[in-house]
């Protein structure tokens, strides 16, 4: 199992990765085992777990396994049920973790953004949703950028001022890239909005407004699985550009 986004820019040791592969291969019995017994079959102190819990952003060692449980028995469904209402998605599955404010602000701080450009940054197979979002906004009308991870981190820095709202794709919401793109961002006072899985990540935390997609398959990272993350995510922009279109149709 592929645990590398979940560890990525947390300052991991090896002995961490021991322990956290542990605990995910026995996310049945760990609860029941405790910190001390976890800690005893891994040859280290139950403060090594606290540590590792901690490092990747938890209170401790409870909030930890309650984060990873439903990531892992995603993980263990059997190759035939992958599938299993991916295909069945309706308007409410795209707004679970939307609000009417989230989109009113999307498009009120991006959309309808004057003179300044739209930067559009994402990699690997987001990338490829990165690239539709481009395209619609430029018809739309709107100034747009894209970069990706084979283009400068130059393209971005050297833009700064002439950039007015920064999106970023990452169904992880960590790809460090990203993480990247979205710190300089804060750091400058550019708005930013993020579309990542529906679980706790950096991206998330550091962006000004997050879209939150369901990923059945939480811990493919190579995106091996079939997933409905990214058309949903799709749907998710359309329906927002289609509240957008009747903003634009009010106001004329």
């Amino acid at each position: 199992m592929d645990i590398s986004k979940l560890i990525q820019g947390k300052n991991v040791t090896e002995l961490d990765i021991k322990i956290l592969n542990y605990i995910i291969e026995n996310i049945d019995n760990v609860l029941q085992m405790g910190v001390r017994e976890i800690a005893k079959k891994n040859y280290t102190s139950p403060s090594t777990i606290i540590r590792l819990s901690q490092k990747l952003g938890y209170t401790g060692f409870v909030d930890l396994y309650y984060q990873l449980l439903p990531m892992v028995k995603k993980a263990e469904v059997n190759q035939q049920d992958y599938t299993s209402g991916m295909f069945s998605i309706h308007q409410q599955d795209l707004l679970n973790y939307t609000t009417d404010q989230e989109i009113k602000m999307f498009i009120e701080r991006i959309l309808l953004l004057k003179q300044k450009y739209i930067f559009i940054y994402a990699t690997g197979f987001s990338a490829i949703i990165g690239e539709y979002i481009y395209k619609k906004l430029l018809v739309l009308g709107r100034k747009t950028i894209i970069a990706t991870g084979t283009d400068s981190i130059g393209v971005f820095e050297n833009n700064l001022q002439d950039i007015g709202a920064l999106i970023v794709i990452s169904k992880s919401g960590e790809t460090q890239q990203v993480i990247e793109k979205l710190s300089i961002a804060k750091e400058s006072g550019i708005f930013s909005a993020s579309f990542t899985k529906e679980t706790a990540n950096r991206a998330a935390h550091l962006s000004d407004l997050n879209f939150k997609i369901m990923d059945n398959n939480k811990l493919d990272d190579r995106n091996m699985l079939p997933t409905a993350f990214f058309s949903k995510l799709l749907m998710l922009f359309e329906f927002i550009i289609k509240e957008y279109l009747q903003t634009l149709n009010a106001e004329n």
